[in-house]
């Protein structure tokens, strides 16, 4: 099916054309720009993101090296870096982000029935984190959060059974977390797991009316009154499994009803941990292998931060910088499709390791997933992040 398609193109026949220009269209995204088209950008942007390219002067460089190859990969001719710069300011990024969050839609049916963690649960997992990233203050002004830095913050929400995201916001750095927790489409029988920077009794409440289970780890200045108290196995790590009310100024008011509230001593990292949850049916431990299960974020915001290049922003103003991470989120997930319709057994890192040492070479990607010369190879990448 594959034979003479390059590596890059056979990853880029996964994600649909069709449906990135007719969303351009609604957003005008073509208009006076004919040659340079929305599609053409994406796969411009995501070439860079690929083969980790450093910086745009760098990702164009590597296009016009190889420009004979261009036709093959969709992309025609090679462009210049004044012409992705001044694109990646002018085009709208919510054409990037609506086309992301089709790739994610597709992902989230493919992944359906898959479940990594440790724990079963009829529900779904979700993990809510937020990453931040440095802009120089001096040319990203409408970033400025700190008197002497500036950034933005990716906010998701990460389904931990299958590593694909649910939810992605962008904003500026100074947004807290916790005012977050209005925009995240929080759904009954679900499980949400928060580290304490969420800790808004008022809105965790509002989670609980809709029949949703939280967990979130106590801040230190938590006041509560103990009412009851439930038996635990110390050898699992549990250290008290309490039944509390809030008190304090509002606590009461802000949550009405009784809490779980349990001390759990992690030993790997040598720590005492506390949780807060209003699931009163499941074990102590399961609440803690569900807070252990939130670091399958930590891993993901590592993957972007790091694997799909975001450091060197190819743009100056919020759109362009809005744009790569949207089409660096957008990469990961295509990959990911990838690696599920093809049955690929190895790791996204893996494959995303050959991916960008080998854009233009001619080989059907199963093959190459299966056959001696990859396995070869794999021992100079062995040095995995795995997520699936």
């Amino acid at each position: 099916m594959n034979q003479g398609k390059m590596v890059f193109a056979q990853i880029m026949q996964f994600a649909s054309q069709d449906i990135l220009k007719r969303i351009a269209h609604r957003y005008n995204g073509d208009y006076k720009k004919q040659d340079f088209t929305t599609w053409k950008h994406f796969l411009c942007m995501a070439f860079g993101q690929l083969t980790h390219r450093e910086s745009m002067s760098d990702a164009m460089l590597m296009l016009k090296l190889n420009e004979k190859k261009l036709y093959h990969l969709g992309i025609g001719t090679a462009f210049d870096k004044a012409t992705v710069s001044r694109t990646n300011e002018s085009r709208s990024w919510l054409i990037f982000e609506e086309f992301g969050l089709k790739l994610i839609e597709e992902a989230k049916q493919l992944y359906s029935k898959d479940n990594c963690l440790e724990i079963d649960l009829k529900g779904e997992v979700f993990a809510l984190d937020s990453t931040t990233i440095d802009l120089c203050l001096d040319i990203y002004l409408w970033a400025n959060f700190r008197s002497t830095k500036s950034g933005i913050k990716v906010h998701a929400l990460l389904n931990c059974k299958n590593a694909i995201p649910e939810f992605i916001y962008i904003s500026n750095a100074s947004v807290q977390d916790v005012n977050i927790l209005h925009r995240v489409p929080f759904e009954k029988g679900n499980y949400y797991v928060m580290d304490r920077g969420y800790t808004d009794f008022e809105r965790l409440y509002s989670i609980h009316r809709k029949k949703a289970t939280f967990v979130i780890r106590s801040k230190n200045n938590s006041r509560f009154k103990k009412i009851s108290w439930r038996k635990v196995n110390k050898s699992n790590g549990i250290k008290t499994d309490w039944q509390v009310i809030l008190t304090g100024q509002k606590g009461s008011e802000n949550y009405p009803l009784p809490l779980r509230r349990i001390k759990f001593l992690d030993k790997e990292f040598n720590r005492t941990l506390i949780f807060y949850t209003n699931n009163k049916k499941i074990k102590a431990e399961t609440v803690a292998l569900l807070y252990k299960s939130r670091w399958n974020i930590e891993i993901f915001f590592k993957w972007i931060k790091q694997n799909l290049k975001i450091i060197s922003f190819w743009g100056r103003n919020e759109n362009a910088v809005k744009i790569q991470i949207w089409i660096a989120i957008s990469t990961y997930v295509l990959v990911a499709i990838v690696k599920k319709k093809l049955k690929i057994k190895y790791s996204l890192y893996e494959m995303l390791q050959y991916i960008s040492i080998a854009p233009f070479e001619k080989a059907d990607l199963r093959d190459t997933f299966s056959d001696k010369k990859y396995l070869e190879m794999k021992g100079e990448i062995d040095n995995q992040l795995k997520i699936f």
